[in-house]
């Protein structure tokens, strides 16, 4: 039996209905592709369905754990690729999915997620989901990570803390650095809260199942934003909360944004606000 190492940030999730609402958060629609049926990996460049268009139903797992999610994964996709740290979790998957791995619909990987490199893999620009009960320890590393990896995927559907689920939603109306960068790549959502006793060991908190869906760049695009000018005025303007944004942001915004915004602070602008803050 495996004993859930807590400097890995492991939680396993124990509940079917919390299973049954990340699959269906997902929208995972698999296609039996010719190319799959031949034995062929969809994660090989240039698979295709039959009728020539590319197999996009392909997910990325992070921290598979003991394979509960994994099981449900394998069985609405096409393929998954899982990243799994601990070593010893590697050899109980290993076994577990034996027939899935031979078949090539497992790719279990030991490693990192951080570290982990995308274009290794072939998984190209809104080509994959990402779907995960992430460690809570490295939620905001995974966010940063995959939001604004040059290969971002198309959806993520994620466990994370309840309390960081209503930060990036700003339920109480007051943006944060962490809301904003996720809204800037996608739209997030609440799927479903879930009990801490529903996970073996059990957290100290409550849980949240959220989705970001429409992953990409358009915003910056299609406003002819810099991405780095945009980061370093809302780092700048988040710096000191209390203060106003006419005292922040002096010196790196001018005109008529920054008279519009200058009496707010930070946590009262939205994401619209910031983008026209960064084209003056």
């Amino acid at each position: 039996m495996h004993k859930a190492k807590k400097s890995l940030g492991q939680n396993f999730l124990k509940s079917e209905i919390a299973l049954r609402k990340i699959i269906e958060a997902g929208e995972i629609n698999p296609v039996r592709s010719r190319a799959h049926a031949e034995g062929a990996s969809p994660l090989d460049r240039g698979a295709a369905t039959s009728n020539g268009v590319k197999n996009q139903d392909l997910v990325l797992e992070i921290g598979p754990g003991k394979g509960a999610l994994t099981k449900q994964l394998l069985g609405s996709s096409d393929q998954v690729l899982a990243v799994e740290k601990d070593k010893e979790l590697i050899e109980f998957l290993k076994q577990k999915f034996n027939k899935e791995i031979e078949e090539k619909k497992l790719i279990l990987v030991e490693g990192d997620i951080l570290e982990f490199n995308t274009s290794h893999y072939n998984l190209e620009t809104r080509t994959y989901k990402l779907i995960a009960n992430i460690p809570y320890n490295i939620t905001g590393a995974i966010l940063k990570k995959f939001l604004t990896e040059k290969n971002q995927p198309k959806t993520m559907v994620l466990m994370v803390q309840h309390e960081v689920a209503q930060r990036i939603l700003a339920r109480d109306g007051k943006e944060s650095i962490l809301s904003i960068s996720v809204k800037a790549y996608g739209e997030p959502k609440m799927v479903a809260k879930v009990d801490k006793r529903y996970f073996s060991p059990a957290p100290k908190v409550n849980s949240a199942i959220i989705s970001i869906k429409n992953i990409s760049r358009k915003i910056f695009e299609e406003n002819k934003v810099n991405e780095e000018k945009f980061w370093e005025i809302v780092k700048t303007g988040f710096a000191h909360k209390r203060k106003k944004l006419s005292g922040n942001l002096k010196g790196m915004c001018q005109g008529e944004s920054l008279a519009s915004f200058g009496d707010k602070r930070a946590e009262n602008l939205t994401l619209s606000d910031w983008v026209s803050l960064s084209k003056s």
